[in-house]
């Protein structure tokens, strides 16, 4: 008798080891529903870091043609990446970390709009929430996108 109850019992235990098909079912479930929520929150987040290079080499641009501008009394002069040491505000048209082109959208004597082109090739190529950037001498600000300036700043 205690040969059939010992033997029970080990069947039974070896039954309890591991998971069943619907333990492992409900855990991809749980899984999926999670990725589904948190992946477009994680690359929300990579894109706003990422859309800061734009924001911090406006800002570097707009201070150095300010210096162009009390050196010079002119913005019209004034170059991004030209190779001409004397009016080069910046030695190259990329932003800091390379997401961004920057270029003049206008410019005269005593006004300019700056802007940040997105990089065709580069993450935010398909960027529509807030596209390009654009900074003018009167500190206007402006993006391309769909979302309104004051939540891409």
């Amino acid at each position: 008798m205690k040969r059939s109850g010992q033997s029970l019992a080990v069947r039974r235990h070896r039954r309890s080891i591991g998971f069943t098909l619907l333990e492992m079912m409900v855990v991809v479930a749980v899984f999926g529903i999670l990725a589904t929520i948190a992946i477009p929150y994680y690359i929300g987040d990579v894109h706003k870091g990422q859309r800061a290079d734009a924001t911090t080499s406006l800002r570097d641009l707009a201070n150095r043609l300010e210096r162009y501008y009390s050196d010079n009394n002119t913005y019209a002069t004034a170059t991004i990446g030209a190779g001409v040491t004397a009016t080069d505000v910046l030695p190259a048209s990329a932003s800091k970390q390379g997401y961004y082109t920057l270029s003049f959208s206008s410019q005269s004597a005593t006004a300019y709009v700056i802007k940040a082109t997105r990089v065709s090739s580069g993450p935010l190529a398909g960027d529509t929430e807030c596209g390009d950037f654009s900074l003018s001498s009167t500190d206007v600000r402006s993006v391309t996108g769909t979302l309104p300036w004051n939540r891409c700043w």
